[in-house]
This record gives structure tokens, sequence and C-alpha cells, in this order.
């Protein structure tokens, strides 16, 4: 028999898995309603389940271009965070200088400030460096969110490394520069992959700066796009569509991060343990 520790585990881990997966499913199922007033009943699984709302997400030619539009402005952002962040990391986690650590904790307390409350600020800056409304004014607000904790990660992460491996390049003449890219960059592939994954969700599902600072179709990105869905009236918000669009654009993120859950693991646990 069973003792009340491990039921009491696998209970509490089954309530976990329903309260994180039940939003997912309901998305799902009500994707796979008909558009109407059934909308609001509620049903665990739609008695006439129909594929109509994704077919429509799908012919409808913006979908394409925000879809570009998010995957391109979520690379670049992670293009650059990892390339800042891998040059701010070895050197705050090699080189001895005074103010370091204060440095550190600087740079991890700007991750705490809500969206909002740096929202203004975003916005004349972008408007004042001409980049408002375009795709650089909307990377570089990603950029800033992101960073800290990349470079956070990746810090803990080359801290980590053994000394010996540095020194070793060092007597063979190695600088700085081919240390970092040469010998510590085919280690960190964990840590990379985890701060490129989480900075690329980050970045993918940001709503905020992305409805402020562009205003034109040609630069909106899907969770702003998804948002002006509209009805066939003006009081009336499509939700199967909403929602089918939803499912599509969380599809992709669910398969990578699948895909790479080993290395995310080991990533998020890099230093965490020393045995």
């Amino acid at each position: 028999m069973m003792s009340i520790k491990k039921i009491s585990f696998f209970s509490l881990l089954i309530i976990i898995l329903v309260y994180t997966c039940f939003p997912f499913y309901w998305a799902v199922v009500s994707a796979l309603k008909k558009t109407g007033t059934g909308n609001f009943t509620v049903e665990y699984w739609p008695k006439q389940p129909t594929l109509e709302n994704f077919f429509y997400v799908l012919s409808r030619p913006a979908f394409g271009s925000t879809f570009f539009n998010s995957v391109f402005v979520s690379t670049l952002t992670v293009l650059f965070c990892l390339v800042i962040a891998l040059t701010a990391a070895y050197a705050l986690g090699r080189i001895k200088f005074r103010g370091r650590t204060g440095l550190l904790m600087a740079i991890l307390g700007t991750s705490m400030f809500p969206q909002v409350a740096i929202l203004s600020g975003m916005f004349e800056l972008t408007r004042s460096l001409g980049v408002y409304n375009t795709y650089q004014g909307l990377i570089m607000s990603y950029v800033v969110f992101s960073l800290p904790f990349t470079v956070w990660i990746l810090t803990s992460f080359i801290r980590d490394l053994p000394m010996e491996i540095e020194e070793a390049a060092m007597v063979d003449g190695a600088s700085s520069f081919v240390i970092l890219f040469k010998v510590f960059l085919p280690l960190m592939w964990p840590a990379i992959a985890t701060t490129a994954i989480l900075a690329f969700i980050g970045a993918w599902n940001e709503f905020l700066f992305a409805l402020t600072l562009t205003i034109s179709p040609e630069v909106t990105t899907l969770p702003v796009y998804i948002s002006r869905f509209r009805g066939e009236s003006e009081h009336e918000i499509p939700w199967p569509n909403i929602m089918a669009a939803s499912v599509l654009i969380t599809i992709p993120l669910l398969i990578v991060v699948l895909f790479f859950q080993n290395r995310i693991v080991k990533g998020l646990t890099a230093g965490a343990v020393k045995g």
C-alpha cells in the first residue's frame, strides 16, 4: 500500500498539473467551438468540434506578416542579448574590479521594475532616437528588459568554470577574446540555450511594449494583432478565433521548450549544487 507521504505527493502533483495545463486545454476547447452565442456556455469538450477557427486565422494575410515580425524581433532580441551578456558575464565573472558585486546587483535590480514603470521612459527614448514604430525601437526595449536575467545566468555559469582551463589558455598565449569565444563558449551551451529560449519566449509573448511602441501593421507583432480581432459587430469579441490564434502561436514554443528541456534544467541549475 502507498504511504500517506506518497499519496500526498502525487495528489499535489496532479493539482499542479491541472492548475498549469487547464488554461491551455480551455484555450484549445474554446478554439474548437463555433463562433456564436455558445461561446460562453461551459463545455469541457464541444459537442460539434470544428477547425474552422484555425483555418480562418491561417487564411488572414496579416497573420503571416505579424508571425514574421514576431520571429524577426524575437530572434534579433536573443542575438543582441547573448552578444552583450556574454562579454558582460565574462567581465563580471572573471575580472576582479572594485564594485563588481554592486554592479551585478544593480543589473539584476533593474529587472525587478514592472514594465509599466519604465513604459513612459521607453516611449520617450524611442521617440527622441527616432526609432518609434520601428523594429529597432521594439528590439531595443526587449533587449533592455531581457538583458539583466541573461547576464545573471551567464555570469553564474562562467564563475563555475574551472580556473585551470583559463590559466592553460593564457599560458598558450590566448587573449581574453579567444578564451571567451573559443574556450568558454563550447562549455556554455546549457546556459546559452537556457537564456536564449527564455529571452525568446519573453520577446515572443510580450504585449505592452509592442502595443505602445508600434502603431503601423508593418511592425505589429502577433500578441498585438490577436488583441485587435473583431467580430461581426463592434460589440462582439470573437473568442474562438482569438483562442485559435493563441493556440497556434503557443505550439512552436511548446515544441522548442520540450526539445531543449534538458539544457534548460542544466542551465538553470548551474552552480546550484557543489559536490
